[in-house]
């Protein structure tokens, strides 16, 4: 009864016990070809993972590897369309998300990324404006005047899509043709117009390749500047060091070579004392270039009393009391007050505090009004650092301590401020180098030596700049 009962159905069902006993060797060479796309990531086209498991399971449809395989296939294209999302392509989250709809994926998972690619790509449809913008805008030569020039448009795409390519490359063209100019500035001493290229392009990008040789090429020029200017000093020339330094005040304060400063100002004072005796209207065209350096009201006041007393021409060097010079005085000590209101303290060149209040002492240095000035502002000066370093604005804070000094060089009190600023400029500094910011790096060095050359740390800081570059 057995044998009559097992061998019919063993006829009938011969087939499917064939191939779940005997496998079809081609279902076991698409089933491998399809594990391994699913490894790839490769998961759609013609040897894609989705096509051969579907051919393996046409071959096999009772063997369950083919269509766990699939459902494989689904989850992995719900990772690739977060993937998708993450790098800012909506289009091909888009199209993954199909394929994982067609593989029955988890439908609410489907629907939220969708919403996801969906906004994502409406915003990708802004952008892709904005890139076209910004091409029109470099292609017609405006690179940075305005909001609506290639070098901001780029930026904001940036900012929405860091790693898009067009705005990458865009972005690189246009900071080259920006900065193009400032070689040949280079070469014919044009240091303002290459530093204004230079600050230009930092905005948009500090790491750009081009940068690190234009701010050596400024560097050595002001070198150059540095070294013209003391052979003037050392050959007794000051006041040809004084006209070579005129032509550069106007400039930024990093492109003024450092002897325009206390050297050049020193030496004029020199000079105008060897003149004073037998000449005192060239004594007082020294006395006026030595203001121009930089040299502080009150020792100018001191040299115009000792003349005075060494027998120098009064008429040249005395106080004028006349109606129309006390107005200028009053105009001159009210626009340095105002210069002071705004915080403009050093610049803009003529419109300063410090340029008001050296006008005010060329025309009255002994009037009481012009002293008062100087002690207000002295302590003016010194609140305003104070507050600027509370408030980490250590830029501020520089340009606050150099105005108190050019108030008061010999005020026992700069030394101390002076270590304090340069401390807090390695530890920025420190801080952004880092999170590898070293172009920002770099400038915290050169402000921290330019503040105080001997303040603890700076070679040590030095070094790890030089190692990490």
């Amino acid at each position: 009864m057995a044998l009559v009962l097992v061998v019919p159905a063993a006829i009938a069902l011969r087939d499917p016990l064939g191939r779940w006993l005997w496998p079809d060797p081609r279902y076991d060479a698409l089933r491998q070809r399809a594990d391994l796309a699913l490894q790839a990531g490769h998961l759609t086209g013609r040897d894609g993972a989705r096509a051969l498991y579907e051919a393996a399971l046409a071959l096999q449809p009772d063997q369950l590897d083919a269509r766990e395989g699939l459902a494989r296939v689904a989850r992995a294209a719900l990772v690739q369309a977060e993937a998708h999302l993450r790098a800012g392509e909506p289009a091909q989250a888009l199209a993954t998300l199909q394929l994982a709809r067609d593989l029955q994926a988890p439908a609410a998972r489907i629907d939220a990324l969708q919403r996801q690619a969906q906004a994502l790509q409406a915003r990708a449809t802004g952008l892709e404006a904005l890139l076209a913008r910004a091409q029109a805008a470099q292609a017609f030569g405006r690179l940075d005047d305005g909001p609506d020039a290639a070098l901001p448009l780029y930026q904001q795409v940036l900012q929405a899509r860091p790693r898009d390519q067009r705005a990458l490359e865009g972005r690189e063209d246009a900071l080259s043709d920006l900065l193009r100019p400032a070689t040949a500035a280079l070469a014919r001493g044009d240091l303002a117009l290459a530093a204004d290229r230079v600050r230009r392009a930092e905005r948009f990008d500090p790491g750009h390749a081009a940068l690190p040789a234009l701010h050596a090429g400024l560097a050595r020029a002001v070198e150059q500047r540095d070294a013209r200017v003391r052979r003037l000093l050392a050959g007794r020339r000051p006041a040809a060091a004084a006209q070579a330094c005129d032509a550069w005040r106007t400039e930024e304060a990093v492109l003024q070579p450092p002897a325009c400063a206390a050297p050049l100002g020193e030496a004029l004072l020199a000079a105008a004392t060897v003149a004073a005796p037998r000449h005192p209207r060239d004594a007082a065209r020294l006395l006026a270039m030595a203001a121009d350096a930089g040299i502080a009201p009150t020792r100018l006041q001191a040299v115009h009393r000792r003349l005075r007393v060494d027998g120098g021409d009064a008429a040249t060097v005395r106080d004028d009391a006349s109606p129309r010079r006390q107005a200028r005085v009053v105009a001159a000590l009210a626009q340095a007050e105002r210069a002071r209101l705004r915080g403009d303290w050093l610049t803009p060149p003529g419109d300063s505090v410090w340029d008001h209040l050296r006008a005010a002492v060329a025309l009255a240095p002994r009037d009481p009004r012009v002293l008062r000035a100087m002690a207000a502002l002295q302590a003016a000066a010194q609140r305003c650092h104070a507050d600027a370093l509370r408030d980490n604005n250590l830029g501020r804070a520089g340009e606050c301590l150099q105005a108190w000094r050019q108030l008061a060089p010999a005020d026992d009190g700069l030394a101390a401020a002076q270590r304090r600023l340069a401390q807090r400029w390695l530890a920025v500094g420190s801080e952004w180098l880092e999170a590898g910011r070293t172009v920002d790096a770099r400038r915290a060095l050169a402000q921290a030596r330019a503040t105080d050359p001997g303040v603890p740390g700076l070679d040590a800081f030095a070094d790890r700049l030089r190692r990490a570059r």
